[in-house]
């Protein structure tokens, strides 16, 4: 099982950035697609958007679309998501997370409490102040 570790949450005004990353253990990074998720407390957690083993297909959500992008450095067993232009409505506790043979085209659509989702992060929070 993979272990990941969030960080680079933290307090923005609206309109703002912020970079998160999300480092894996193991050396079998680069045969997972990733993810990241989100949650408040009013709210079930909601997918973000995946990124592919490689890197080359990504997929959003369309409340992020055209603001956030997922990339990932399979070297550096780490994936970011990039937050530009954050709305208050961002403002949530934000994961990554994997699971075996999932791809990211499946992560975009799953439920996110699905068994397949076998490793999360602990999460880092995100506000963002209007």
């Amino acid at each position: 099982q993979v272990q990941l570790v969030e960080s680079g949450g933290g307090l923005v005004q609206a309109g703002g950035s912020l970079r998160l990353s999300c480092v894996a253990s193991g050396r079998t990074f680069s045969s997972y697609a990733m993810g990241w998720f989100r949650q408040t407390p009013e709210k079930e957690r909601e997918f973000v958007a995946s990124i592919s083993r490689t890197g080359q297909v990504t997929y959003y959500a369309d409340s992020v679309k055209g603001r956030f992008i997922i990339f990932r450095d399979n070297a550096k067993n780490t994936v970011y998501l990039q937050m530009n232009s954050l709305k208050p409505e961002d403002s949530a506790l934000y994961f990554c997370a994997t699971g075996p043979s999932l791809t990211a085209q499946a992560m975009s659509t799953m439920e996110p409490r699905s068994d397949g989702l076998s490793s999360w992060g602990q999460g880092t929070q995100v506000t963002v102040s209007s």
